[in-house]
């Protein structure tokens, strides 16, 4: 089940983020954030009217999925960046496509243009999903994090949604 993260979901939401900041690359905190960070994120992404998402099976959390703000400038108000994240007892069973397709949907239904995947250390997977989700790749920055004793690239990776960008926004 998808569903909007909830303010209850913020010490399941940074239990699995946790795992990854620990053990992958995707991320490039290095501490993961306390409950109360987490729970801060949430209020913030949802007041700001933008999806945040979980996947939810006998109440246990999945995996979730938000997106913000491309670049904080107003020029990018219709540009957006993905984060997702799940659960390391649900990777590679389908979790992360359901996530990222609902997210898409979402993001145009917030009036979002473009979506943005910053995929930290060019993790194969999430390259994989992306584009199994329509995202092309659009460019890599090579060497930009130095997490678990390695360089780390970036891959930036981009899908149009809805109108993308064949006319002006609605003032």
């Amino acid at each position: 089940m998808i569903r909007d993260a909830e303010e209850t979901d913020a010490a399941s939401i940074a239990a699995i983020y946790a795992h990854h900041v620990l053990y992958g690359t995707a991320s490039y905190d290095l501490t993961p954030p306390s409950t109360e960070e987490t729970l801060a994120k949430i209020r913030r992404i949802r007041e700001s009217r933008w999806p945040f998402i979980v996947a939810a099976r006998d109440g246990e959390l999945q995996g979730y999925a938000y997106v913000t703000q491309f670049r904080d400038r107003p020029a990018y108000a219709w540009a957006c960046e993905t984060s997702i994240y799940v659960h390391p007892d649900w990777l590679g069973r389908g979790i992360g496509k359901i996530l990222l397709q609902t997210l898409c949907e979402r993001a145009d239904a917030a009036g979002f243009r473009q979506i943005v995947g910053v995929i930290g250390g060019a993790e194969p997977a999430s390259v994989a999903l992306h584009a199994s989700c329509g995202f092309s790749e659009v460019g890599r920055l090579k060497g930009v994090g130095w997490k678990h004793g390695r360089w780390l690239d970036n891959v930036y990776m981009q899908r149009s949604l809805g109108r993308g960008p064949t006319e002006p926004p609605e003032a």
